[in-house]
């Protein structure tokens, strides 16, 4: 080997290994975050009248802490089911009555979290109030948790009615008392909402829509609900009084994991 060969070969040597340590120095890129197609809207900008209440931002949910991929208490929709809730809310109102959303879109990595929650047996701290009367280990037999929601599609609320006017409710407090769901509804955590027999995410047959234990009022007031949307192509979930979805939907197929935030709806209209 020549003296100019052995030259170029310690050159070349010397700029691998120099980009070799560069790329090994470099900042890992980070993943940017999946967006909502464009046709996901935000629910307060089709009807800014409709009440929210989006639990899973908050600590007051059956796993007691802030649900992974939500950044804000927003309620995200395909904006054929946001166009339908509008009409709902313009047929409640000169009845006295407000749409109150709980929960809208749900990011799968949401579901994910409800998962790892649900198998995590020792993890009783929200029992007391949400499924006093249900076994963790029945969670998935008995189909109260499952791996995929169709609230992951865009296309799915749950809800209630409040009546008006709607009356301030106070901030759940970590580690206060609970009480059970399906307690009479002055002995419950104070929600503004109407008296639907039980509270919002109430593992509990009584949450049946048709329960025929739940009667008077209570019945109307579910009655009602239903009525209003199913009128607009909404179909409920038997086992959930709350539980809506439109039909037809955009993505019957499709389970997405934008994170619930303004930041997910970036450049729609």
């Amino acid at each position: 080997m020549t003296r100019s060969s052995r030259a170029v070969r310690a050159l070349v040597t010397a700029l691998a290994a120099l980009l070799t340590a560069t790329a090994a120095a470099a900042p890992a890129r980070a993943t940017p975050e999946p967006k909502a197609p464009r046709d996901f809207v935000a629910l307060h900008s089709v009807d800014p009248t409709i009440l929210h209440d989006i639990r899973y931002v908050t600590p007051h949910n059956f796993v007691g802490e802030r649900i992974d991929g939500y950044r804000q208490p927003l309620c995200i929709l395909t904006r054929p089911a946001a166009e339908a809730l509008r009409t709902a809310q313009r047929r409640l109102l000169p009845q006295g009555y407000s749409l109150k959303v709980y929960d809208c879109y749900r990011p799968q990595r949401a579901v994910d979290h409800f998962v790892r929650w649900a198998e995590d047996l020792d993890d009783q701290t929200m029992k007391a109030e949400f499924y006093p009367n249900v076994d963790k280990t029945r969670l998935f037999a008995d189909g109260y948790i499952a791996e995929k929601s169709g609230h992951s599609r865009g296309s799915t609320v749950d809800l209630t009615l409040v009546k008006l006017p709607a009356h301030p409710t106070r901030p759940y407090r970590p580690g206060e008392t609970l009480t059970p769901c399906f307690a009479p509804q002055d002995e419950r955590f104070p929600d503004n909402s109407v008296d639907m027999g039980t509270g919002y995410d109430c593992f509990d047959t009584l949450s049946h829509t048709l329960d025929p234990r739940v009667t008077g009022v209570q019945r109307a007031h579910r009655m009602l609900l239903k009525d209003t949307l199913e009128d607009l192509g909404f179909v409920n979930l038997a086992e959930e009084w709350w539980h809506y979805t439109f039909k037809p939907e955009a993505y019957p197929d499709t389970y997405f994991d934008f994170p619930v935030s303004r930041g997910s709806l970036a450049g729609h209209r």
